[in-house]
């Protein structure tokens, strides 16, 4: 009897094998995403005031909110000689006006259920406000001011300095951030996208208010600014509350000429690979990096669908080689930023020290995949949802709204663009994705940075990257595009 009872039990077993391996493969495998929905935003209009602001304005009723962004056409490439100040002057708008003190501002715009926040980034600096449509004239009404009449308080600086320098302090610790430093400084050099936006402890320490009050006095100009108005607002009202607030703001009778933030960028340069030793690192970063295409290339949305692929999301492809298959990490993924002038592509991931090596080849590996071998249509369609179904959510508010708007005319792209992106994005082909692959991502001629514990990788990785070259933490310099400081000694490290 019992030996009948356990060969039932093991038929029920067999019989229910396939069933369980069914179940584990519907768990692994996602459902296939539905077919795109068509998306309509609003239409943006335009007018131009006569000291040479552009207004837009995006109407969007029934929100209840109104956003809006002025953006001064001038970013962190313009300060490649005093790396961080575009982004410490950005900062300080909102930290005291000449009639109005930082805390009487923040208490202001709370008050009336708002927020307003500035900053820079690469190609522009940028302050914005959200806050309740019936709020929306005395809101701006700070805003404005905080734009045309920044005091940049000495108090104000310092504050801000000793701020930026415990940030630094703390994030050049992590390797994840010295990696990404060191490389931009290997892709663009000495040009003005190689340095840090944020600064180098050297360079926010040597900030002055002169040169802080001469760039706001430089860029901060009607001709070089852009100010973007969305939400439960009328067009007409918002324009006539630009005309009151901005129409009497001077500032030149041109904009200053844009700074080349390319330099000396070249997607065939030869690779560099560099070694940033940090025996204190617990974990090894692992960049690969190179100069990638301008915002208006006609090849934008090959791009990112080629990026979407590679590396963005749980389910892309270095992050299923990675984390995935080999357990080499907890996650890796890719970015492309495209700018003005080029743009920066990372691939990069964290992992032991141990493995730093394979981790690197692994990297270039997928990268030369991409440019080389047909991708499947099973592959295509869902990472194109993931990237269609992100830009529609991020204009979902106001704020994003407003500023995928202030993006597209900072770029000089027609504002349409906005309803043009998810058609962009579908119409992109395998074929379009290998071929941005081969031009713009191939393997060949990246740059790789490893930052860890050089004792524990390094032989490994020099037979897998003959010539590389080995910089002592104590002996980096961000400041330069070589990375060492004066005087520090080459390193060269060849197979064994």
């Amino acid at each position: 009897m019992i030996a009948q009872l356990k060969a039932l039990a093991a038929l029920l077993l067999l019989a229910a094998l396939p069933n369980a391996a069914r179940a584990q493969e519907a768990r692994e495998t996602p459902p296939a995403p539905g077919a795109p929905r068509p998306v309509r935003f609003p239409k943006p209009v335009e007018r131009t005031l006569p000291n040479g602001l552009r207004v837009i304005v995006i109407e969007r009723p029934g929100t209840g909110l109104v956003s809006a962004q002025a953006l001064i056409k001038t970013g962190g490439e313009a300060d490649r000689n005093l790396p961080g100040l575009a982004d410490m002057t950005a900062t300080l708008l909102t930290r005291g006006t000449t009639t109005r003190s930082a805390p009487q501002i923040a208490e202001a715009i709370e008050a009336l259920g708002g927020s307003l926040n500035s900053g820079a980034r690469w190609d522009a600096s940028t302050a914005s406000v959200t806050t309740l449509a019936s709020s929306v004239t005395p809101a701006m009404t700070i805003f404005a001011d905080v734009v045309r009449r920044p005091a940049f308080q000495p108090a104000e600086i310092e504050r801000l300095r000793t701020q930026t320098l415990d940030d630094l302090s703390i994030a050049l610790r992590d390797p994840g951030t010295l990696a990404v430093y060191a490389a931009a400084r290997v892709v663009f050099g000495d040009s003005p996208y190689g340095h840090p936006l944020g600064g180098t402890p050297e360079s926010v320490k040597a900030i002055k208010r002169a040169d802080i009050t001469a760039f706001h006095r430089t860029h901060y100009r009607p001709q070089n600014a852009l100010l973007v108005i969305g939400g439960d607002i009328k067009a007409e009202g918002a324009f006539n509350l630009a005309r009151r607030l901005f129409e009497d703001w001077r500032g030149g009778d041109s904009p200053p000429v844009p700074v080349r933030g390319g330099g000396q960028a070249s997607a065939k340069a030869k690779g560099r690979v560099v070694v940033i030793d940090k025996p204190d690192a617990e974990q090894a970063a692992i960049y690969v990096a190179r100069p990638t295409i301008a915002r208006t290339d006609p090849a934008y949305y090959s791009g990112l669908v080629a990026n979407s692929v590679l590396g963005s999301g749980f389910s892309s492809r270095l992050n299923q080689e990675v984390r995935i298959k080999r357990g080499l990490s907890y996650g890796a993924g890719s970015s492309l930023g495209a700018r003005r002038w080029a743009g920066l592509f990372v691939a990069e991931s964290q992992s032991k020290n141990e493995s730093a090596g394979e981790v690197a080849a692994l990297l270039l590996s997928e990268l030369g995949r991409l440019a080389t071998e047909p991708i499947p249509g099973t592959e295509m369609t869902p990472r194109k949802a993931t990237l269609t179904g992100s830009f529609a959510r991020g204009l979902e508010t106001t704020g994003g709204l407003v500023g995928q708007a202030a993006s597209l005319a900072l770029y000089g792209l027609n504002l349409n663009e906005i309803n043009r992106f998810i058609p962009g994005v579908e119409t992109v082909t395998a074929g379009d994705v290998q071929n941005f692959s081969r031009m713009h991502l191939g393997a060949e001629g990246a740059n790789v940075d490893v930052v860890g514990n050089a004792r524990l990788f390094l032989d490994d990785l020099s037979r897998r990257f003959p010539g590389l070259e080995v910089i002592p933490v104590a002996q980096l310099d961000l400041n330069r595009a070589d990375l060492r400081r004066t005087g520090a000694k080459t390193l060269k490290k060849t197979a064994r």
